[in-house]
């Protein structure tokens, strides 16, 4: 009886030793999680990255450009690295320049920002028709990405309408500068999505329609101000560079 007993301790014993065994190596188990090289980034911004096919907030583009893992050798090298990134940034805007380009948009932005600054409502009205025929002359057929074409399309269309007004009103001022802080925001979001050659400022005169829209682009550093010209030319900041 005696030794049945210490059997069973003993078995007891030996049972559960191997249950904790089989426990500590089903938590050594490595945990399966992602790598950089299940990531995905935006071809016009590889700095973005997450899953396939999320949208890029800065431009809505797919991403669609796998993240390739550095090798273990280049790990912490940070010059190799960099100079990578820059590559591939510099790359992806070429491709962009010669696919697609709004330079000549914004530059006709900036004759009629800077008629206005002037004062003159003809030379704005001018300026408006050129622009406007500008948006007609360029062809987004050229932009291979679906929802970026779309994108600049809608944007292009509130823009012309904008233009037409300023274009259309020759001597009403008030009027012309009214559409031109529509036109503004158009503009900047072109700029944002698609960039552009040249480099630019956004400023921003806060007694403008009490501040709610008094926004323009320029190609200086100095604040001349379109909305209210000779009458407060310099009344205004420099919110950003673009």
């Amino acid at each position: 009886m005696k030794n049945i007993i210490l059997s069973s301790i003993a078995c007891a014993f030996l049972f559960t030793a191997c249950n904790q065994k089989n426990k500590e190596t089903e938590a050594g188990k490595p945990v399966a999680t992602k790598t950089t090289s299940e990531l995905y980034s935006c071809p016009m911004h590889p700095e973005i990255t997450g899953e396939k096919g999320a949208e890029c907030p800065e431009c809505g583009m797919e991403l669609t450009e796998k993240v390739v893992q550095m090798p273990k050798t280049e790990k912490n090298d940070a010059s190799t690295t960099d100079v990578k990134m820059e590559n591939t940034v510099t790359t992806t805007k070429k491709v962009a320049a010669t696919s697609f380009t709004i330079n000549e948009i914004v530059s006709s932005y900036l004759k009629l920002k800077n008629a206005l600054v002037k004062d003159d409502s003809k030379g704005a009205a001018i300026a408006g028709k050129a622009l406007y025929a500008t948006f007609d002359k360029v062809n987004s057929n050229t932009i291979s990405n679906v929802k970026l074409k779309n994108k600049y399309n809608d944007i292009a269309k509130n823009a012309k309408e904008h233009v037409k007004h300023i274009g259309d009103n020759a001597g009403k001022m008030d009027h012309q500068r009214e559409y031109f802080a529509l036109l503004s925001k158009d503009v900047h979001d072109l700029i944002k999505t698609f960039g552009t050659d040249q480099k630019l400022y956004q400023d921003y005169c806060p007694m403008y329609n009490e501040g709610k829209d008094g926004y323009w682009i320029s190609e200086t550093k100095d604040v001349k101000n379109p909305y209210y010209g000779s009458e407060m030319l310099s009344c205004g900041r420099m919110v950003e560079a673009i």
